[in-house]
């Protein structure tokens, strides 16, 4: 069984709407683009290498329709060549045009064809597609989750987890790396189970409390 790898660049507080220009989302976002002022070597060597072992792309009808106006043009580059290359699979209700080359729609049981999915190939990544990737949040269909999280707050904006994330443990896989510009990079297994809960005046939680709540003998 291979992997489903969701792929996000966020904010400080989470936005992942439109980071890569003022076009990408027509909807009034008024911050269209945030991620190019911080864009340098670091995170680009970081982005090409989560790419690598890529053998599918799994992509929202609105990610799908902008990467097919700019990547079927592109022919230089590591990444323009893995994304004209392999399968892509897009996530609609309607009935697109499905002009790049490898393209199909995925049935009306989003589920089950991911599923499918994950059985065909290794490594598949979506990118951006925050529609889609708050269903697979729901459904606990990924396996893993890269956040490049950018140093700036917008206030307002689509969010990473917006209205489709459900409890649900995840272990860092790597220890987290900072660019020059202040862009954090995590990177994230779904683990089994849902998060516990616990008493912080535990003995194990060394904040200065005994077994029963109450301040160590010595009175700190």
């Amino acid at each position: 069984m291979g992997l489903i790898q969701i792929e996000l660049f966020a904010t400080l507080d989470l936005v992942a709407q439109a980071p890569g220009g003022p076009d990408e989302d027509p909807s009034g976002f008024p911050f269209g683009g945030w991620q190019a002022p911080l864009l340098n070597e670091v995170t680009g060597a970081q982005i090409i290498a989560a790419y690598e072992g890529t053998d599918a792309l799994l992509l929202g009808r609105r990610t799908y329709d902008i990467f097919a106006a700019y990547w079927p043009h592109q022919k230089d580059g590591e990444i323009a060549e893995l994304f004209n290359r392999v399968p892509k699979y897009v996530a609609s209700r309607g009935k697109p045009d499905l002009p790049w080359a490898g393209s199909t729609q995925l049935g009306p049981d989003l589920a089950g064809a991911v599923r499918e999915i994950r059985d065909r190939h290794e490594n598949v990544k979506v990118v951006g597609s925050l529609d889609l990737v708050q269903t697979l949040l729901r459904e606990r269909l990924f396996d893993r989750l890269d956040l490049w999280v950018h140093p700036i707050v917008l206030g307002v904006g689509k969010k990473v987890f917006d209205g489709g994330a459900v409890p649900t443990n995840l272990a860092l896989l790597e220890p987290p790396t900072a660019g020059p510009e202040g862009t954090v990079y995590l990177r994230y297994a779904r683990t089994d189970g849902i998060p516990a809960t616990g008493d912080m005046s535990a003995p194990d939680r060394g904040l200065g409390r005994n077994g029963n709540g109450n301040a160590d003998s010595d009175g700190r």
